[in-house]
């Protein structure tokens, strides 16, 4: 099946990127967002697309910074949070930057506003979200694949969608090109970033999700960086929404 809509329905992308990263990747491809986009906006009256992320802010340079940039200056709203950090019994340190809060959130202020919405994500927890929206009069449309081993989209998930789309039947037309060497370095360096796991003053990531060392961004400089416009964007560390002219709201930035 693939994305459609009815005429004049207005609609929102609500993308939960670790999720539709790593679904994509198990699927042995990755997501062109310029593609993406351009696909979303060709099916309806595409009102936002939001893209949601949680940031590594301890570190001196997060391979994700290129491609929040990327996508803020080209048509995308970036919500981020810091991951937060904490030490298990076990003396282990670990990882969690969990963004359903915020994306549930935003899709209930949204709803009054739109006809349609489009999730990008297989996580269960979102049920009851969509559920909800659901008796607001929404029709849901739930991206993810059941063709991963295992796959990534919660039964539960599926079932409550109006329209289920299997993220490989749409690879053709987002797919990005595949570069062999390109993909050697980042392998490379997302193997030299993974942290270490299952002993005492180890990092881990709590029930596997969000992990951002092994964010979209892997894809870095050499496919975003270059398409950035002229100029430094900054507003990273702000709490406040910041605006741009080029953006009607602009991008969000929202910190926890």
């Amino acid at each position: 099946m693939q994305l459609s809509f009815y005429q004049a329905e207005r609609v929102a992308v609500f993308i939960d990127g670790a999720n539709l990263y790593s679904a994509a990747r198990s699927l042995g491809f990755d997501i062109d967002y310029r593609r993406l986009l351009a696909l979303l906006s060709s099916k309806g009256r595409l009102v936002r697309a939001f893209y949601y992320t949680a940031l590594a802010e301890d570190q001196e340079y997060s391979p994700i910074r290129p491609l929040i940039d990327w996508l803020d200056y080209n048509g995308y709203m970036m919500v981020t949070k810091p991951m937060k950090e904490f030490t298990d019994s076990m003396g282990r340190r670990k990882v969690k930057g969990n963004m359903d809060i915020e994306l549930a959130i935003d899709m209930m202020e949204m709803a009054p506003h739109i006809d349609h919405v489009v999730l990008f994500s297989g996580d269960g927890d979102f049920r009851r979200l969509v559920e909800a929206v659901q008796r607001k009069g929404l029709r849901v449309t739930v991206v993810s694949t059941i063709r991963s081993q295992p796959p990534m989209i919660a039964d539960e998930l599926r079932r409550q969608a109006d329209v289920f789309i299997e993220l490989q039947d749409l690879a053709p037309e987002i797919a990005r090109a595949r570069d062999p060497n390109r993909e050697a370095q980042r392998d490379a360096q997302r193997e030299a970033m993974q942290p270490e796991q299952d002993h005492e003053g180890g990092e881990d990531y709590e029930d596997g999700e969000e992990d951002n060392v092994g964010n979209v961004a892997m894809e870095d400089e050499a496919g975003y960086v270059e398409q950035r416009p002229y100029g430094d964007r900054g507003g990273y560390g702000g709490a406040e929404r910041v605006s741009y002219p080029n953006r009607g709201q602009g991008g969000r930035f929202r910190r926890g």
